[in-house]
Protein backbone atom coordinates (compact mmCIF):
# COMPACT_ATOMS: atom_id res chain seq x y z
CA UNK A 1 0.00 0.00 0.00
CA UNK A 2 2.92 2.31 0.91
CA UNK A 3 4.55 2.06 -2.43
CA UNK A 4 1.16 2.59 -4.17
CA UNK A 5 0.62 5.98 -2.35
CA UNK A 6 4.05 7.16 -3.27
CA UNK A 7 3.09 6.45 -7.17
CA UNK A 8 0.02 8.06 -6.78
CA UNK A 9 1.40 10.89 -5.33
CA UNK A 10 4.46 11.15 -7.95
CA UNK A 11 1.84 10.88 -10.78
CA UNK A 12 2.51 14.13 -13.63
CA UNK A 13 0.53 17.07 -13.66
CA UNK A 14 -1.94 17.34 -16.38
CA UNK A 15 -0.26 21.30 -16.28
CA UNK A 16 3.03 20.33 -17.80
CA UNK A 17 1.63 17.95 -19.98
CA UNK A 18 -0.30 20.78 -21.64
CA UNK A 19 2.67 23.24 -21.51
CA UNK A 20 4.88 21.38 -23.88
CA UNK A 21 2.07 20.93 -26.48
CA UNK A 22 1.77 24.69 -25.75
CA UNK A 23 5.30 25.08 -26.31
CA UNK A 24 5.12 22.63 -29.23
CA UNK A 25 2.05 24.95 -30.85
CA UNK A 26 4.04 28.08 -30.41
CA UNK A 27 6.66 26.83 -31.93
CA UNK A 28 5.18 25.43 -35.29
CA UNK A 29 3.20 28.30 -35.83
CA UNK A 30 5.39 30.36 -35.67
CA UNK A 31 8.14 28.70 -37.42
CA UNK A 32 5.28 27.57 -40.72
CA UNK A 33 5.30 31.00 -42.56
CA UNK A 34 9.13 30.69 -42.84
CA UNK A 35 9.09 26.99 -44.50
CA UNK A 36 9.48 26.62 -47.97
CA UNK A 37 9.29 24.03 -50.50
CA UNK A 38 10.82 24.52 -54.13
CA UNK A 39 10.09 28.95 -53.49
CA UNK A 40 6.49 28.01 -52.06
CA UNK A 41 5.00 27.90 -48.67
CA UNK A 42 3.76 25.00 -46.44
CA UNK A 43 0.33 27.26 -45.89
CA UNK A 44 -0.08 30.72 -47.20
CA UNK A 45 -3.70 32.37 -48.71
CA UNK A 46 -2.30 35.07 -50.21
CA UNK A 47 -5.01 37.78 -51.51
CA UNK A 48 -2.32 40.51 -52.76
CA UNK A 49 -1.06 37.50 -54.87
CA UNK A 50 -4.34 35.61 -55.09
CA UNK A 51 -3.03 32.43 -54.31
CA UNK A 52 -3.18 29.19 -52.35
CA UNK A 53 -0.22 27.61 -50.94
CA UNK A 54 -0.70 24.19 -49.55
CA UNK A 55 2.47 21.66 -48.64
CA UNK A 56 4.86 23.64 -51.19
CA UNK A 57 2.01 23.89 -54.04
CA UNK A 58 0.85 27.20 -55.35
CA UNK A 59 -3.05 27.37 -56.27
CA UNK A 60 -4.50 30.27 -58.27
CA UNK A 61 -7.88 31.52 -57.96
CA UNK A 62 -8.96 29.21 -60.37
CA UNK A 63 -8.63 26.61 -58.50
CA UNK A 64 -9.23 27.23 -54.94
CA UNK A 65 -11.93 24.67 -55.42
CA UNK A 66 -9.32 22.90 -52.98
CA UNK A 67 -10.75 25.40 -50.02
CA UNK A 68 -13.97 24.03 -49.44
CA UNK A 69 -12.41 20.65 -48.34
CA UNK A 70 -9.28 21.93 -46.09
CA UNK A 71 -12.47 23.63 -44.39
CA UNK A 72 -14.34 20.04 -44.30
CA UNK A 73 -10.87 18.58 -43.34
CA UNK A 74 -10.74 21.54 -40.24
CA UNK A 75 -14.03 20.98 -38.94
CA UNK A 76 -14.27 17.47 -39.11
CA UNK A 77 -11.20 17.27 -37.40
CA UNK A 78 -11.89 19.13 -34.90
CA UNK A 79 -15.57 17.15 -34.18
CA UNK A 80 -13.58 13.99 -34.62
CA UNK A 81 -11.20 15.35 -31.73
CA UNK A 82 -14.48 16.33 -29.48
CA UNK A 83 -16.42 12.78 -29.86
CA UNK A 84 -12.75 11.36 -29.00
CA UNK A 85 -11.37 13.51 -26.69
CA UNK A 86 -13.75 16.05 -25.34
CA UNK A 87 -12.89 19.34 -25.96
CA UNK A 88 -9.33 18.56 -25.94
CA UNK A 89 -9.02 21.04 -28.76
CA UNK A 90 -10.18 23.75 -26.21
CA UNK A 91 -8.05 22.83 -23.32
CA UNK A 92 -4.83 21.86 -25.02
CA UNK A 93 -4.04 23.99 -28.70
CA UNK A 94 -6.60 26.92 -28.51
CA UNK A 95 -4.97 30.04 -29.22
CA UNK A 96 -7.52 31.43 -26.81
CA UNK A 97 -6.65 29.13 -23.78
CA UNK A 98 -2.46 29.28 -24.84
CA UNK A 99 -2.55 33.36 -24.78
CA UNK A 100 -4.24 32.90 -21.38
CA UNK A 101 -1.77 30.70 -19.56
CA UNK A 102 1.05 32.49 -21.18
CA UNK A 103 -0.82 36.29 -19.39
CA UNK A 104 -2.05 34.41 -16.48
CA UNK A 105 -0.28 31.51 -15.40
CA UNK A 106 3.52 32.82 -16.95
CA UNK A 107 3.21 36.82 -17.11
CA UNK A 108 0.75 37.43 -13.81
CA UNK A 109 2.07 34.72 -11.50
CA UNK A 110 5.12 33.18 -12.25
CA UNK A 111 6.80 36.80 -12.80
CA UNK A 112 4.73 39.26 -11.24
CA UNK A 113 3.67 37.18 -8.26
CA UNK A 114 -0.19 38.95 -8.95
CA UNK A 115 -1.56 35.77 -8.04
CA UNK A 116 -1.29 31.81 -7.46
CA UNK A 117 -1.63 29.35 -10.24
CA UNK A 118 -4.01 26.90 -7.99
CA UNK A 119 -6.49 30.13 -7.45
CA UNK A 120 -7.50 31.41 -10.46
CA UNK A 121 -10.59 32.58 -9.19
CA UNK A 122 -9.38 35.01 -6.69
CA UNK A 123 -8.34 38.62 -7.93
CA UNK A 124 -5.36 40.09 -6.94
CA UNK A 125 -6.10 43.42 -4.59
CA UNK A 126 -5.34 46.31 -6.80
CA UNK A 127 -6.30 48.88 -4.39
CA UNK A 128 -2.73 48.42 -3.92
CA UNK A 129 -0.42 50.54 -6.20
CA UNK A 130 2.18 47.62 -5.94
CA UNK A 131 -0.40 45.45 -7.55
CA UNK A 132 -1.74 48.11 -9.70
CA UNK A 133 1.95 48.41 -10.92
CA UNK A 134 2.73 45.09 -11.56
CA UNK A 135 -0.88 44.97 -13.85
CA UNK A 136 0.98 47.93 -15.68
CA UNK A 137 3.76 45.93 -16.24
CA UNK A 138 1.91 42.48 -16.89
CA UNK A 139 -0.29 44.14 -19.86
CA UNK A 140 3.00 46.17 -21.56
CA UNK A 141 4.76 42.63 -21.53
CA UNK A 142 1.30 40.92 -23.15
CA UNK A 143 0.90 43.70 -25.72
CA UNK A 144 4.77 42.96 -26.70
CA UNK A 145 3.65 39.30 -27.71
CA UNK A 146 0.25 40.66 -28.83
CA UNK A 147 2.14 41.82 -31.53
CA UNK A 148 4.09 38.77 -32.49
CA UNK A 149 0.98 36.56 -32.14
CA UNK A 150 -0.74 39.62 -34.55
CA UNK A 151 2.47 39.78 -36.93
CA UNK A 152 2.20 35.76 -36.94
CA UNK A 153 -1.50 35.67 -37.94
CA UNK A 154 -0.93 38.07 -40.42
CA UNK A 155 2.24 36.02 -42.31
CA UNK A 156 -0.18 33.57 -43.09
CA UNK A 157 -1.80 36.28 -45.38
CA UNK A 158 1.20 38.30 -46.53
CA UNK A 159 4.30 36.11 -46.33
CA UNK A 160 7.16 36.99 -44.02
CA UNK A 161 9.13 38.23 -46.74
CA UNK A 162 6.82 40.56 -47.99
CA UNK A 163 5.69 41.43 -44.58
CA UNK A 164 8.89 42.93 -43.85
CA UNK A 165 9.73 44.41 -46.64
CA UNK A 166 6.50 46.46 -46.29
CA UNK A 167 7.37 47.83 -42.36
CA UNK A 168 10.35 49.03 -44.68
CA UNK A 169 8.02 51.61 -46.23
CA UNK A 170 5.11 52.11 -43.36
CA UNK A 171 3.67 55.05 -44.84
CA UNK A 172 3.06 52.84 -48.13
CA UNK A 173 1.43 50.27 -46.42
CA UNK A 174 -0.60 51.85 -43.30
CA UNK A 175 -3.61 49.75 -44.06
CA UNK A 176 -1.26 46.12 -43.26
CA UNK A 177 0.06 48.12 -39.91
CA UNK A 178 -3.10 48.72 -38.93
CA UNK A 179 -4.62 45.59 -39.36
CA UNK A 180 -1.58 44.17 -36.74
CA UNK A 181 -2.18 46.98 -34.53
CA UNK A 182 -5.88 45.88 -34.56
CA UNK A 183 -5.25 42.36 -34.16
CA UNK A 184 -2.65 43.30 -31.08
CA UNK A 185 -5.44 45.72 -29.50
CA UNK A 186 -8.02 43.04 -29.85
CA UNK A 187 -5.77 40.50 -27.84
CA UNK A 188 -5.20 42.46 -25.60
CA UNK A 189 -8.09 43.60 -24.50
CA UNK A 190 -9.61 39.92 -25.18
CA UNK A 191 -7.01 38.47 -22.87
CA UNK A 192 -6.72 40.81 -20.10
CA UNK A 193 -10.26 42.22 -19.81
CA UNK A 194 -12.91 39.41 -21.87
CA UNK A 195 -10.72 36.27 -20.30
CA UNK A 196 -12.61 33.16 -20.37
CA UNK A 197 -15.95 34.77 -21.06
CA UNK A 198 -15.13 34.65 -24.59
CA UNK A 199 -14.95 30.44 -24.24
CA UNK A 200 -18.36 30.48 -22.97
CA UNK A 201 -20.29 33.32 -24.37
CA UNK A 202 -18.63 34.24 -27.94
CA UNK A 203 -16.93 30.63 -28.75
CA UNK A 204 -19.40 28.91 -30.84
CA UNK A 205 -17.66 25.72 -30.16
CA UNK A 206 -18.92 25.00 -26.53
CA UNK A 207 -22.31 25.52 -27.79
CA UNK A 208 -22.23 22.29 -29.54
CA UNK A 209 -19.99 20.18 -27.41
CA UNK A 210 -23.16 18.15 -26.14
CA UNK A 211 -24.29 16.98 -29.57
CA UNK A 212 -20.81 15.48 -30.04
CA UNK A 213 -20.25 13.84 -26.89
CA UNK A 214 -21.62 10.29 -25.72
CA UNK A 215 -20.99 7.94 -22.81
CA UNK A 216 -17.51 6.86 -24.18
CA UNK A 217 -16.08 10.53 -25.19
CA UNK A 218 -12.63 11.18 -22.96
CA UNK A 219 -13.72 14.38 -20.46
CA UNK A 220 -12.82 15.69 -17.11
CA UNK A 221 -15.38 13.40 -14.82
CA UNK A 222 -15.75 13.62 -10.93
CA UNK A 223 -16.75 9.97 -9.67
CA UNK A 224 -20.38 10.47 -7.69
CA UNK A 225 -19.75 6.76 -7.06
CA UNK A 226 -16.51 7.39 -4.62
CA UNK A 227 -17.18 11.25 -3.96
CA UNK A 228 -20.90 11.61 -3.25
CA UNK A 229 -23.00 13.75 -4.69
CA UNK A 230 -22.43 17.24 -3.89
CA UNK A 231 -25.43 18.75 -6.35
CA UNK A 232 -29.11 17.64 -6.32
CA UNK A 233 -31.10 16.51 -9.30
CA UNK A 234 -31.95 20.61 -10.06
CA UNK A 235 -28.01 20.91 -10.05
CA UNK A 236 -28.25 23.24 -6.53
CA UNK A 237 -25.47 22.29 -4.26
CA UNK A 238 -26.32 20.53 -0.57
CA UNK A 239 -23.46 19.94 0.40
CA UNK A 240 -20.93 22.62 1.89
CA UNK A 241 -18.70 20.64 4.35
CA UNK A 242 -17.56 16.93 4.66
CA UNK A 243 -19.52 16.48 7.45
CA UNK A 244 -22.77 17.03 5.54
CA UNK A 245 -21.68 13.82 3.21
CA UNK A 246 -25.08 11.64 3.64
CA UNK A 247 -22.62 8.34 3.62
CA UNK A 248 -19.53 7.92 5.74
CA UNK A 249 -17.98 6.07 2.32
CA UNK A 250 -17.73 8.94 0.42
CA UNK A 251 -14.52 10.18 -0.22
CA UNK A 252 -15.11 13.52 -1.21
CA UNK A 253 -13.23 16.42 1.23
CA UNK A 254 -15.09 19.59 0.10
CA UNK A 255 -11.60 21.39 -0.02
CA UNK A 256 -12.86 22.87 -3.27
CA UNK A 257 -9.52 22.33 -4.93
CA UNK A 258 -11.15 21.42 -7.84
CA UNK A 259 -13.11 24.55 -8.36
CA UNK A 260 -10.56 27.42 -7.30
CA UNK A 261 -8.31 26.19 -9.91
CA UNK A 262 -10.89 26.30 -12.77
CA UNK A 263 -9.83 29.25 -15.12
CA UNK A 264 -14.05 28.57 -16.19
CA UNK A 265 -14.92 29.28 -12.62
CA UNK A 266 -17.18 26.17 -12.81
CA UNK A 267 -17.53 23.48 -10.08
CA UNK A 268 -16.66 20.19 -11.96
CA UNK A 269 -18.87 17.92 -9.27
CA UNK A 270 -21.76 19.72 -11.07
CA UNK A 271 -21.49 17.27 -13.76
CA UNK A 272 -21.18 18.43 -17.84
CA UNK A 273 -20.84 22.19 -18.39
CA UNK A 274 -20.83 23.81 -21.14
CA UNK A 275 -18.04 26.11 -19.43
CA UNK A 276 -15.39 23.21 -19.45
CA UNK A 277 -12.55 23.23 -21.27
CA UNK A 278 -10.98 20.15 -20.60
CA UNK A 279 -7.85 22.12 -19.36
CA UNK A 280 -7.97 19.42 -16.89
CA UNK A 281 -6.81 21.49 -13.59
CA UNK A 282 -9.30 20.22 -11.81
CA UNK A 283 -7.88 16.85 -12.33
CA UNK A 284 -4.18 17.89 -10.99
CA UNK A 285 -5.96 18.99 -8.02
CA UNK A 286 -7.77 16.55 -6.70
CA UNK A 287 -4.80 14.65 -7.45
CA UNK A 288 -2.95 16.13 -5.34
CA UNK A 289 -4.98 16.22 -2.80
CA UNK A 290 -6.15 12.43 -2.73
CA UNK A 291 -2.99 11.22 -3.23
CA UNK A 292 -1.80 12.85 0.25
CA UNK A 293 -4.66 10.46 1.30
CA UNK A 294 -3.22 7.89 -0.63
CA UNK A 295 -6.48 7.45 -2.83
CA UNK A 296 -7.18 7.98 -6.86
CA UNK A 297 -8.35 11.42 -7.88
CA UNK A 298 -12.12 11.75 -7.41
CA UNK A 299 -12.09 13.86 -10.53
CA UNK A 300 -10.44 11.97 -13.82
CA UNK A 301 -10.16 12.13 -17.35
CA UNK A 302 -12.02 9.27 -18.26
CA UNK A 303 -15.43 8.44 -20.29
CA UNK A 304 -19.16 8.20 -18.46
CA UNK A 305 -19.18 4.72 -18.92
CA UNK A 306 -15.77 4.19 -17.41
CA UNK A 307 -16.00 6.08 -14.44
CA UNK A 308 -19.67 5.97 -13.63
CA UNK A 309 -21.23 2.12 -15.09
CA UNK A 310 -17.25 0.27 -14.86
CA UNK A 311 -17.86 -0.08 -18.74
CA UNK A 312 -14.03 0.08 -20.40
CA UNK A 313 -14.26 3.47 -22.67
CA UNK A 314 -14.82 2.28 -26.18
CA UNK A 315 -12.16 4.41 -28.67
CA UNK A 316 -13.34 2.29 -31.97
CA UNK A 317 -16.92 2.95 -32.23
CA UNK A 318 -19.55 3.60 -34.60
CA UNK A 319 -19.14 7.36 -34.32
CA UNK A 320 -15.38 7.11 -34.48
CA UNK A 321 -15.22 4.93 -37.54
CA UNK A 322 -17.40 7.20 -39.36
CA UNK A 323 -15.56 10.13 -38.75
CA UNK A 324 -12.28 8.58 -39.42
CA UNK A 325 -13.53 7.31 -43.02
CA UNK A 326 -14.83 10.79 -43.68
CA UNK A 327 -11.28 12.38 -42.83
CA UNK A 328 -9.73 9.70 -45.26
CA UNK A 329 -12.43 10.43 -47.99
CA UNK A 330 -11.67 14.35 -48.14
CA UNK A 331 -7.83 14.07 -47.11
CA UNK A 332 -7.60 11.53 -50.50
CA UNK A 333 -9.85 14.14 -52.74
CA UNK A 334 -7.24 16.77 -51.62
CA UNK A 335 -4.59 14.63 -52.42
CA UNK A 336 -6.04 13.44 -55.95
CA UNK A 337 -7.18 17.46 -56.58
CA UNK A 338 -3.21 18.68 -55.78
CA UNK A 339 -1.80 15.79 -58.13
CA UNK A 340 -3.74 17.71 -60.63
CA UNK A 341 -2.43 20.57 -60.45
CA UNK A 342 -2.21 22.67 -63.34
CA UNK A 343 0.84 25.31 -63.74
CA UNK A 344 -0.34 26.85 -66.58
CA UNK A 345 -3.87 28.48 -66.80
CA UNK A 346 -5.43 28.96 -70.03
CA UNK A 347 -8.59 30.66 -70.73
CA UNK A 348 -10.01 30.32 -74.62
CA UNK A 349 -12.67 33.04 -75.96
CA UNK A 350 -13.99 33.87 -79.51
CA UNK A 351 -14.09 36.86 -80.58
CA UNK A 352 -17.05 38.93 -81.69
CA UNK A 353 -17.01 37.75 -85.68
CA UNK A 354 -17.71 34.36 -86.10
CA UNK A 355 -15.23 33.84 -89.10
CA UNK A 356 -13.56 35.01 -91.97
CA UNK A 357 -13.60 33.69 -95.51
CA UNK A 358 -10.06 34.70 -97.69
CA UNK A 359 -8.75 34.15 -101.24
CA UNK A 360 -8.76 30.02 -102.07
CA UNK A 361 -11.52 29.50 -99.38
CA UNK A 362 -9.23 29.60 -96.83
CA UNK A 363 -11.38 29.99 -93.67
CA UNK A 364 -10.12 31.31 -89.81
CA UNK A 365 -11.48 31.46 -86.69
CA UNK A 366 -9.79 34.68 -84.64
CA UNK A 367 -10.03 33.76 -80.63
CA UNK A 368 -8.59 35.18 -77.40
CA UNK A 369 -6.38 33.05 -75.42
CA UNK A 370 -5.76 34.26 -71.67
CA UNK A 371 -2.36 32.64 -70.19
CA UNK A 372 -1.40 32.96 -67.12
CA UNK A 373 2.08 31.64 -65.47
CA UNK A 374 1.03 29.74 -61.98
CA UNK A 375 4.59 28.14 -61.96
CA UNK A 376 7.60 29.56 -59.80
CA UNK A 377 9.62 30.20 -62.96
CA UNK A 378 9.99 31.48 -66.43
CA UNK A 379 8.03 29.51 -69.48
CA UNK A 380 7.99 29.83 -73.09
CA UNK A 381 4.66 28.99 -74.45
CA UNK A 382 3.71 27.26 -77.32
CA UNK A 383 0.36 25.82 -78.98
CA UNK A 384 -0.76 22.79 -81.33
CA UNK A 385 -3.84 21.03 -81.71
CA UNK A 386 -3.84 17.60 -81.08
CA UNK A 387 -7.50 16.20 -82.89
CA UNK A 388 -7.96 17.58 -86.21
CA UNK A 389 -5.05 17.64 -88.76
CA UNK A 390 -7.35 20.06 -91.57
CA UNK A 391 -7.47 22.81 -88.62
CA UNK A 392 -4.17 24.24 -88.63
CA UNK A 393 -2.79 27.55 -86.53
CA UNK A 394 -2.36 30.52 -88.84
CA UNK A 395 -0.98 33.19 -86.49
CA UNK A 396 0.58 32.70 -83.18
CA UNK A 397 4.20 32.83 -82.05
CA UNK A 398 5.59 31.06 -79.13
CA UNK A 399 6.70 33.40 -76.22
CA UNK A 400 7.82 34.02 -73.10
CA UNK A 401 5.99 34.89 -69.86
CA UNK A 402 7.46 34.83 -65.98
CA UNK A 403 6.41 33.81 -63.29
CA UNK A 404 3.14 34.81 -61.73
CA UNK A 405 2.58 36.98 -65.44
CA UNK A 406 -0.50 36.94 -67.36
CA UNK A 407 -0.61 37.51 -71.12
CA UNK A 408 -3.37 38.06 -73.56
CA UNK A 409 -2.88 36.60 -77.17
CA UNK A 410 -5.16 36.90 -80.40
CA UNK A 411 -4.70 33.16 -82.07
CA UNK A 412 -6.01 32.86 -85.34
CA UNK A 413 -7.21 29.07 -86.14
CA UNK A 414 -7.66 28.07 -90.09
CA UNK A 415 -8.48 25.06 -92.87
CA UNK A 416 -8.18 25.52 -96.16
CA UNK A 417 -10.07 22.00 -96.55
CA UNK A 418 -14.02 21.74 -97.06
CA UNK A 419 -14.80 20.24 -93.34
CA UNK A 420 -18.67 20.44 -93.87
CA UNK A 421 -20.61 20.60 -96.98
CA UNK A 422 -24.02 22.26 -95.57
CA UNK A 423 -26.12 24.63 -97.54
CA UNK A 424 -28.48 25.75 -94.97
CA UNK A 425 -26.18 26.90 -91.53
CA UNK A 426 -22.74 27.40 -90.38
CA UNK A 427 -21.51 24.13 -88.45
CA UNK A 428 -19.53 24.26 -84.97
CA UNK A 429 -16.84 22.16 -84.93
CA UNK A 430 -14.69 21.36 -81.56
CA UNK A 431 -11.22 20.95 -81.73
CA UNK A 432 -8.94 20.16 -78.71
CA UNK A 433 -5.69 22.88 -78.27
CA UNK A 434 -2.68 21.85 -76.18
CA UNK A 435 -0.77 24.38 -74.82
CA UNK A 436 2.38 23.98 -72.99
CA UNK A 437 5.87 24.73 -71.97
CA UNK A 438 8.43 24.36 -74.52
CA UNK A 439 11.05 23.39 -71.86
CA UNK A 440 9.27 21.69 -69.84
CA UNK A 441 6.12 20.35 -72.06
CA UNK A 442 5.29 17.16 -70.25
CA UNK A 443 4.74 18.64 -66.77
CA UNK A 444 3.53 22.14 -68.23
CA UNK A 445 0.62 21.22 -70.18
CA UNK A 446 -3.52 22.09 -70.22
CA UNK A 447 -5.75 20.93 -73.01
CA UNK A 448 -8.81 23.17 -73.92
CA UNK A 449 -11.80 23.05 -76.44
CA UNK A 450 -12.14 25.52 -79.12
CA UNK A 451 -15.24 26.03 -81.51
CA UNK A 452 -14.15 26.48 -84.69
CA UNK A 453 -17.07 27.98 -86.63
CA UNK A 454 -17.33 26.73 -90.48
CA UNK A 455 -19.57 28.68 -92.91
CA UNK A 456 -22.56 27.12 -95.20
CA UNK A 457 -21.51 26.29 -98.61
CA UNK A 458 -23.39 28.75 -100.57
CA UNK A 459 -21.08 31.69 -98.64
CA UNK A 460 -17.96 30.07 -99.47
CA UNK A 461 -18.68 29.97 -103.41
CA UNK A 462 -19.56 33.62 -102.86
Amino acid sequence: MATENVQIAKKSPYRFKRYYIYLVVTIMSLSIPFIRIDGNHVFLLSFDKKQLHLMGIAFDMQELYMMPFLLMLLFLGIFAVTAIGGRAWCGWACPQTIFRVVYRDLIESTLLKLRRIKNKQKEPDYSKAENASKKIVGIILWAILALIAAADFMWYFVPPEDFFAYLQNPTEHMFLIGMVLCIAAFLVYDVVKLKEDFCVYVCPYSRVQSVLYDDNTLQAIYSTNRGGNIYNENREKIIFKEKDLPDPANECTTCESCVTVCPTHIDIRKGLQLECINCLECVDACTSVMGKLGKESLVQWTSTNNIKNNIPTKVIRKSTILYSVALLVIVGLLFIMGGKKEYMLLNVNKTTQLYHIKENGLVTNNFLFLFQNTDAKKHKYALEIVDNKDVFIKSFNPFDLSAGKLAKKVVILGTNKKLVDDPTKDTPITVTIRAFAVDEPERVQVFRKAVFIFPRSDKLKQ
